[in-house]
Order: C-alpha cells, then sequence, then structure tokens
C-alpha cells in the first residue's frame, strides 16, 4: 500500500473480496509490486472533441462486436499480449453475449491513462480528478506495459417497449499502438452486471446502511460486498464514493470478517456433530427468486468421489452456517455452496432456506 498526503483516496490496489476470474485470465494486468511515478490522466470533459468522440466511437464498436458474440473480430483489435491467448476472452464474450442481446450501447465515460513514460512493465497509478471538484476516480493497475491507454465504460439498457433484461455495463481497457498517433487496440474487457435480484448498487448501499444501524452486522457486510461488486466497473477501478462504501463496510463488518475472508484466511464454523467447516468466499448470487438473492460460500473440502456424501456435507455445511449466524435466514432466498477440492471441479448445490434446518 502506498499513501500519497496530497490525496483523499485510499491507495489500497485490493478493491474487492476477490477478482473476477475470468478478466484476470483476459487482461494485460499481472499482480505485482513497484512504484510508478510516470502516469497522468484525462478525464472525458478535458479531452479535445475529436479524441473524445473517436474514444466513444471505438468502445461502441467493441460493445456491438461483445453484443453479438464476434470474438473473432475482437482478436482481430487486440493487443499482441491479449490476441496470443485469446482463448478466456472468446469465453467471456460468449457467456456475456445472451445477456446483452437487444440492449442499447450508450457510452458512459472515457478516460485517457497516459503512461508512455514508464521505462518497463511496473505498476501504474492514475489519479482523475472530476470537474476540479474533490471527487476522483482511481486506477490502479498492477505490472503495466508503457503505453498510452484508455478506459472507456459502455452502459448496455433495454430498448424502450422490447422485453425487460438486466442492464449491464461493459468496460474496456485500451491501448493506442503506436502510442500517441495509432489505433485504438482492445487489451482487457470487463463485463458487470448493473443489478441483481431487480436493485441497483445505490440501493444494496442504503439497506446496507440500514442494516448496520440495526445491528445486524453479517447482513450488512454481504449488502455493502453486492453494493462493491454492482457499483465498481473493474476491480483495479475505485473512487471517491467507492472508498466511503469500503470504509462503512469496514467499520460494519462483524469481528469474524474484520479480516476479510479468503483461502489463507477461511470462516471455521462448527457444526453440530463437531465438524468444521472452512469457508474461503462469503458473497451474494442472484437465485430463482427475483426478488432477492441467495447467500454463496465457497467451501473448503477434501476430494470426494461419493455424490451424496457430498451433497449431505454441503447441506451440513449450509445448516452450520446458519445456525452459527441465524441473522443471515432473514433477507435471503437461498444458500449455495461450491465445494472445492483439489483438482476436483466445484460440487454445487443449491438450497432455499426455508428448507435449511
Amino acid at each position: 500500500m502506498r499513501v500519497h498526503k496530497s490525496r483523499n483516496l485510499s491507495r489500497s490496489r485490493y478493491f474487492g473480496a476477490r477478482f473476477h476470474l475470468a478478466s484476470l485470465a483476459i487482461s494485460l494486468l499481472i499482480a505485482s509490486s513497484a512504484f510508478a511515478l510516470a502516469e497522468s490522466c484525462t478525464t472525458q470533459s478535458a479531452l479535445a472533441p475529436a479524441e473524445r468522440t473517436a474514444l466513444a466511437d471505438v468502445a461502441r464498436n467493441l460493445a456491438t462486436k461483445v453484443q453479438a458474440n464476434d470474438a473473432a473480430s475482437l482478436k482481430t483489435v487486440a493487443v499482441a499480449e491479449l490476441a496470443k491467448d485469446f482463448g478466456a476472452l472468446q469465453y467471456l464474450v460468449a457467456v456475456t453475449a445472451p445477456k446483452l442481446a437487444g440492449g442499447v450501447a450508450t457510452v458512459e465515460q472515457v478516460y485517457i491513462l497516459d503512461a508512455t513514460n514508464l521505462k518497463s512493465a511496473t505498476d501504474a497509478d492514475f489519479f482523475c480528478s472530476l470537474n476540479k471538484t474533490t471527487m476522483e476516480t482511481q486506477f490502479v493497475i498492477p505490472a503495466l506495459p508503457p503505453g498510452r491507454y484508455a478506459f472507456a465504460m459502455v452502459s448496455i439498457a433495454n430498448v424502450p417497449g422490447s422485453a425487460k433484461t438486466a442492464p449491464w455495463r461493459l468496460s474496456f481497457l485500451l491501448r493506442q499502438e503506436p502510442p500517441n498517433q495509432g489505433n485504438w487496440m482492445l487489451a482487457g474487457l470487463y463485463p458487470k452486471a448493473l443489478t441483481a435480484a431487480g436493485h441497483d448498487g445505490l440501493w444494496y448501499w442504503t439497506q446496507a446502511r440500514q442494516m448496520a444501524k440495526d445491528k445486524q452486522a453479517w447482513n450488512a457486510w454481504l449488502y455493502y460486498q453486492s453494493a462493491q461488486t454492482l457499483l465498481q466497473p473493474a476491480d483495479f477501478v475505485m473512487s471517491t464514493h467507492l472508498d466511503k462504501l469500503r470504509t462503512e463496510a469496514a467499520a460494519a463488518a462483524p469481528p469474524a470478517l474484520s479480516e476479510g475472508i479468503s483461502a489463507d484466511a477461511p470462516l471455521v464454523v462448527k457444526g453440530a456433530a463437531g465438524a468444521e467447516y472452512r469457508f474461503t468466499g462469503l458473497a451474494l448470487e442472484e437465485s430463482q427468486a427475483e426478488s432477492s438473492p441467495d447467500i454463496a460460500v465457497h467451501l473448503r473440502v477434501e476430494p470426494s468421489a461419493d455424490p451424496a456424501a457430498a451433497r449431505t456435507r454441503n447441506a451440513d455445511a449450509a445448516s452450520a452456517l446458519l445456525a452459527a449466524y441465524p441473522e443471515l435466514r432473514k433477507p435471503f432466498h437461498g444458500v449455495r455452496v461450491y465445494a472445492e477440492a483439489p483438482g476436483q471441479n466445484p460440487f454445487t448445490t443449491e438450497q432455499p432456506i426455508s428448507e435449511i434446518k
């Protein structure tokens, strides 16, 4: 973590409980630590009209290709590092495209991130003051090769009168090749749903605040995490508002989650028969009920070849979690357990909370 005394925004480069796995696989952003000094940011309002229009056109064109599941065309406009290992992006486009069908692409925001003066691939830290105010957006991009980059956000919304689908945002990291005069090439794709269970990030933030006031620390923590997931365009992007959200979430976190939850710091819960369950992830996911999400938990387990025993183990783990923290029974639809053993695909089960004893 780096601290710059003239900035109010936190420098932490870990902005969520965990990175979006597919985005990591396709981006140029490989984690490392170095101190970068050669970065600058230009916001949309400060760009020359011609460059702003050009960037918006590129972003809109890329969004259209994602909607059409046209990974082949995307590969032709990708930077060399991304094009040579394109399988993860191709998969990401394939699973995202159906969720964008029929939507209208609107460019929300574009930034120029200039790292041409970097001497080698290193951590890049961009601070973008918004409209000469104290509000700020921050990009912390690990192991970024020297170059001139842009970040563009494109929302995908419904056509009036069309079948209702959930709104999404496609964010793109672009690199100009060659710098300052070449074409803008795709360097990263970051798709995000803008709602969960019919509600947007601001709604989850508001609910989390009320839960914290009502001393529902576990529910508040989950709702804060969902708010950040929905509001944050990509894992390496922060803003003054998101920093405030993270501060609130940390202050409201129950003691067992004050240091977060991960494979290295699991949440250990004991079951009725004395068995220990090690949870390495805890979040909210869409459920079969449109109005309330599921609790999604990741469980570290030993390999098993017995599906019936694995199903029983998952059910017992969900029961132990709700017994330890009964407030989790109230605002959610069910518990989805991803049991993860070395060398095996996750064994996943879902149970309505009403059926968990």
